[in-house]
This record gives structure tokens, C-alpha cells and sequence, in this order.
């Protein structure tokens, strides 16, 4: 199911709908993790990371890149779902600290606001685009930090999006 086709949903059965679509697609269920839960509101996500034969590394704790990729899209999927389809969203950078070892399940918690949502349409309403970086902390159920992720996620007015003229690449052409 497409982010767009939400909506179209009754709200009861939403949170559902986006908790499966996760749990479904290919590239998510690669990470090794699952949405476990999502708020009525689409405002909270819940993700699990299970030490399983195929999240292992070679010193057998949680392999680095499923650390890294079961934080990947949760925030662009929350805020697609609740902007509208008059927004641009892109996961647009990502840095990632290693704290501690995993040797056991992980828990990732995704929270926005109505503050923030609110705070997004006024950036885009006055500016056309914006930058907002969230923080994700990967704990145990006894809530050691194990692993930080920091990502940056680029938003924009769609009209405002299609218009704009392309920037020139990292050598200084335009293409």
C-alpha cells in the first residue's frame, strides 16, 4: 500500500495499514527489523531488532548495517503520512554512533509533535523547504543506549519542488 492511499483509510485501521506496509516491504523486512507498534495519530513508532542468525556479525552481535538501515524511511514514512501528498520528503543525510555492542533485541522509538508538524508547515508556508534532524537512539529493554543515529531529513512545497532550477554539481557545472 502507498503512503498516498492512507488517508483514503478510516482512521482506526491507519496505524494498522502503515505497521504492515513496514513489516511488508522488501527493503524494511531486509533490515532484520519490525514495526512493532504505531500510534493512532501516526505520531509514534516503535521498531524491534531481534540478534537473529541473520542480524549477527562476525563477533557475533548486531551487524552494523541493520543497526544503521532499520531507522531508514520510519520518519520520511511518518511525516509523508501525516503532511499530504504537497510535500516533498527526502532522507537527505544520516550519521550513526556505535556506543555498545548488541548482543541481545533492540528498540527504536520514532516521535514527532503536533508542535513539530505545526512548526514544518510554517517553514514550508514562508521558506518552500526545510531541514529538520532527528535523533534516534537504539536501546535494550533495559534502555542502555547502544547505537545513535542522526538523520536529516529534507521537506519541501511540492510546487515549490518542481520549479526550482537544478543546482550545479560538486564540480561547480550546472547539468
Amino acid at each position: 500500500m502507498k503512503l498516498s492511499q492512507l488517508n483514503r483509510l478510516p482512521p482506526r485501521w491507519r496505524a494498522r495499514a502503515m505497521r504492515t506496509g513496514f513489516n511488508l516491504h522488501p527493503a524494511f523486512r531486509a533490515t532484520g527489523g519490525r514495526v512493532e507498534y504505531v500510534s493512532h495519530d501516526l505520531l509514534h513508532v516503535r521498531v524491534r531488532l531481534a540478534l537473529t542468525r541473520r542480524t549477527r556479525n562476525i563477533v557475533g552481535s548486531i551487524f552494523g548495517g541493520s543497526l544503521f538501515a532499520v531507522t531508514d524511511g520510519v520518519h520520511v514514512g511518518m511525516l509523508m503520512a501525516r503532511l499530504g501528498r504537497d510535500a516533498i520528503i527526502w532522507d537527505k543525510a544520516a550519521e550513526i554512533r556505535y556506543r555498545k555492542p548488541a548482543f541481545r533485541t533492540l528498540y527504536a522509538d520514532f516521535v514527532l509533535s503536533e508542535d513539530e508538524l505545526r512548526g514544518i508547515r510554517e517553514d514550508l508556508d514562508r521558506d518552500h523547504e526545510t531541514e529538520r534532524i532527528y535523533q534516534v537512539d537504539l536501546k535494550d529493554a533495559d534502555g542502555m543506549v547502544h547505537t545513535e543515529v542522526r538523520r536529516t531529513i529534507y521537506l519541501a512545497d511540492k510546487a515549490y519542488y518542481k520549479q526550482r532550477k537544478p543546482r550545479p554539481d560538486a564540480a561547480g557545472d550546472a547539468s
